[in-house]
């Protein structure tokens, strides 16, 4: 069994002293509660670095917060999955880290099951259309917040306040415009859970369905069973192909490709006639499709592509390159689907009983009926809303700045939210009564310091986990979407184990996307890096992001340090047809840009030659 380090010992890095006041109090680990301590001490946690490859700014803990609460409501007091509670979470030095909480008793379980039959089966027999309000409730959510207006404090009230006889003050409209902005992101987030897990409990079924028919069957083929599903998270980088198309119709290419700065080539294309032309399309294609985040959409400098043109430019370029190089842009969806229908056939035939063929068709009609949405709430939720969120949150920022509070309008990130809460009643209430608002001597200085441990977290290498390791893990959802599993435990802790990084010639991972390749490596921490990808590279990142779509018309494979075999990763090189390795744990750290790899997609193995 790998050992991992007690959560106790992890030491606070040199200057960082009291880093903890920037995060939530439930999220620390504890010495001086002894019931606390213990459990944390025999509970196994991993570094979360699916959802943050970085440390996490104070602010941009919310979402943190929303899906600890949001997914643990789910399974433990909404729909009451069987074999586990909810989700506990921690941080350390910046970093986040999370423990299922596995339901301990047999009669429990046992007791849960109808409970979970009867609520889980609903949704499950009548998907589509709750699908279909789903997807209103969503565009409902955004439209508010689209509208939510942050108000200014004036230096005098507009004289309707008396002769309307109002009643209420713009500051008092300020407090209450932030509570709402942040009440939308909770309530977007209760949205986001409510079909999630269902969708990853239909691949589990099915999935444990499958092992137990055929006990070596490889992930892979389970997962390729269900793939080749069209999903709405491709459209944004379908809308850049239909763009370059466009471009070349047009023959406006050479307008569009000239420059890598927007800045340039839109007023370029303004002095063309058909350059005209293209802008109108390609303005009808920015809302809702270029809310797409240029990263996860999890981090507030994560900016979509319509605070970033520079990044689809860059991805339209690409296209119009291989297009008038006759290369295909198209996914090769027939290829998959083929291989698809060609895999199910086979198992399918070898399954002896009618009745468990019938269960085999049941389970895999309903993971392929779900799994669309498993994609598509990440447009929703992480892409589209998150993008107009942090934007209204830069406007409040701008109102702390104006008063004093924070230096620049991007210091607002290094407040929690329930201190900007507190700092714009100081600030209204200052306002109001004609004083100087004390933030503005406090804050200043706090947020500099805070900087300064942010950067020092940044430099600190987080342990892929943490605590004791069970015996078996075999929480579904952390194995598929995290990729934890014994065995990758292991591997990751041998890694850890090597004095000399450079001296690592393999490392291992989940079989993500089938295949053999050889290439270089070129490592992407950021949107900026993948900007730097050369044609039939291999791309090392910590995840990937559905903006960086464009990146898979490059490259010929893919290797991540986090993630199972239903991680975008994973997902989006099965949709391609190239290998893909997850969840190696330590790929950035290890793997250099120009490194040459032999990528195994087929069985998790990541050959590293220097």
């Amino acid at each position: 069994m790998a050992n991992f380090p007690n959560p106790h010992d992890l030491k606070t890095i040199p200057g960082t002293e009291g880093w903890e006041r920037m995060y939530p109090y439930q999220y620390q680990f504890v010495t001086d509660d002894p019931e606390r301590k213990a459990y944390e001490e025999k509970t196994f946690w991993f570094y979360d670095g699916l959802h943050y490859p970085e440390p996490l700014y104070p602010f941009d803990t919310i979402w943190d917060e929303a899906w600890y609460l949001a997914l643990s409501q789910y399974n433990n007091r909404i729909f009451q999955v069987p074999p586990v509670r909810g989700v506990d979470h921690r941080i350390i030095n910046g970093y986040v880290y999370i423990s299922p909480v596995p339901v301990a008793d047999p009669k429990e379980i046992e007791a849960r099951v109808p409970n979970f039959m009867e609520r889980a089966g609903y949704y499950y027999k009548n998907w589509d259309a709750l699908e279909e309000k789903w997807k209103q409730k969503m565009k409902n959510t955004i439209d508010e917040l689209a509208a939510l207006q942050i108000p200014q404090l004036p230096e005098m009230e507009d004289i309707r306040v008396v002769t309307e006889a109002l009643g209420e003050s713009k500051g008092f409209h300020l407090i209450k415009a932030y509570d709402d902005l942040i009440n939308l992101g909770i309530r977007c987030w209760q949205y986001h859970f409510e079909f999630l897990n269902l969708g990853y409990a239909a691949y589990v079924f099915f999935l444990d369905f499958v092992q137990k028919q055929f006990p070596s069957i490889p992930l892979q083929r389970v997962t390729q069973m269900i793939s080749g599903i069209d999903v709405i998270m491709y459209q944004s980088d379908e809308e850049l192909k239909k763009l370059a198309r466009r471009a070349i119709e047009l023959g406006v290419d050479q307008a569009v490709t000239f420059s890598q700065e927007w800045s340039e080539v839109e007023p370029a294309l303004k002095k063309l006639a058909q350059g005209q032309q293209w802008l109108a399309d390609l303005d009808r294609a920015r809302d809702p499709w270029f809310y797409i985040s240029t990263g996860t959409g999890w981090y507030h400098h994560d900016r979509c592509w319509n605070d970033a043109m520079n990044v689809p430019l860059s991805g339209i370029a690409t296209y119009i390159q291989k297009l008038k190089q006759g290369v295909s842009i198209e996914r090769p969806m027939a290829q998959v689907r083929a291989e698809r229908e060609r895999i199910t056939a086979e198992y399918r035939a070898l399954i002896q009983s009618e009745e468990d063929r019938k269960t085999f068709d049941e389970l895999l009609g309903t993971a392929k009926t779900v799994f669309p949405y498993v994609e598509n709430h990440l447009f929703y939720v992480e892409h589209w809303f998150h993008s107009i969120f942090w934007n209204k949150v830069r406007e409040v920022g701008a109102i702390l700045q104006e008063h004093g509070i924070i230096a620049e309008v991007e210091d607002v990130w290094y407040l929690r939210r329930d201190e900007i809460k507190q700092a714009l009643w100081d600030v209204v209430t200052a306002w109001a009564t004609g004083v100087k608002p004390r933030g503005a001597k406090t804050w200043p200085q706090e947020v500099a310091w805070r900087k300064g441990v942010l950067e020092k977290f940044r430099q600190w290498s987080a342990p892929p986990a943490i605590g004791t390791a069970p015996e078996v893990i075999n929480e579904p959802f952390t194995i598929v979407l995290w990729g934890v599993t014994n065995k990758s435990l292991a591997d990751w802790a041998s890694v850890q184990a090597v004095k000399d990084p450079a001296s690592v010639s393999e490392l291992k991972g989940f079989a993500g996307s089938p295949g053999v390749i050889e290439g270089k490596a070129r490592v992407c921490k950021t949107v900026d890096e993948v900007r730097a990808l050369q044609e039939g590279e291999i791309l090392v990142a910590p995840t990937t992001s559905p903006s960086w779509a464009p990146a898979f018309a490059k490259i010929k494979a893919c290797v991540t340090d986090v993630g199972g075999v239903m991680s975008h990763a994973a997902i989006v090189c099965r949709e391609y047809g190239m290998p893909a390795v997850v969840g190696t744990g330590h790929a950035t750290k290890i793997i250099k840009t120009g490194m040459t790899l032999r990528v195994d997609g087929s069985t998790g193995a990541v050959a590293i030659a220097r």
